[in-house]
């Protein structure tokens, strides 16, 4: 590559992001300065604004711009349901996919001792607070089909229990258009104990 350090440094930059190793970086970079600085400058203005200025919502923890998010601000909402989910990708997940109209608790990281990821980091005890006021009525586990994640999941159930919240997980299993014999044992295993009536 090329001796510039300013290069350099913005590929090795541009490696911070998910799935962009060195090679898709250095393209990246080479397009940015071929052909299209004023995207570059615009990408780069967008970040920092987004950057300075998105924290996390007061009562949900997800993405804002706002001491609160639009979602835990809308009162037509169910307050009787709450969703945990893992992260902000999550929710936008389940709002697009479902018909899901109860509001979201979002734990930013899932349980992980080994990486230094206890309860405290994931704001259980905030959790644990909106759980005591006794408004939520049912608990949706949203949490990825992950060892970490069912552990967490399990935990929090735990939680809820505690507080007398019902508590349902949602469903892991086969995906629409999928083939059995290519569905791993554990996915099938899930698949068979959710089953419901037909």
């Amino acid at each position: 590559m090329s001796e510039s350090s300013l290069l350099n440094e913005l590929v090795s930059t541009l490696k911070c992001l998910p799935s962009v190793g060195a090679r898709t970086a250095q393209r990246m970079a080479f397009h940015l300065l071929e052909h299209d600085r004023e995207a570059g400058l615009k990408l780069a203005d967008a970040m920092r604004t987004a950057l300075e200025n998105i924290g996390n919502c007061s009562q949900c923890r997800t993405l804002t711009e706002h001491e609160t998010c639009r979602i835990c601000e809308d009162k037509r909402r169910n307050p009787e349901t709450l969703c945990v989910v893992e992260s902000p990708s999550d929710v936008l997940a389940v709002e697009q996919a479902t018909a899901y109209r109860g509001y979201y608790f979002v734990l930013m990281g899932k349980l992980s001792p080994l990486d230094g990821i206890g309860p405290d980091e994931l704001g259980l005890d905030i959790l644990e607070h909106r759980l005591a006021e006794g408004e939520v009525e049912e608990l949706i586990l949203a949490t990825n089909p992950t060892v970490e994640g069912e552990v967490t999941a399990h935990y929090i159930s735990e939680l809820a229990q505690k507080h007398n919240v019902k508590t349902t997980r949602i469903a892991h299993g086969v995906p629409v258009g999928g083939e059995l014999d290519y569905v791993d044992s554990s996915t099938l295993s899930h698949a068979f104990d959710g089953r419901r009536n037909y």
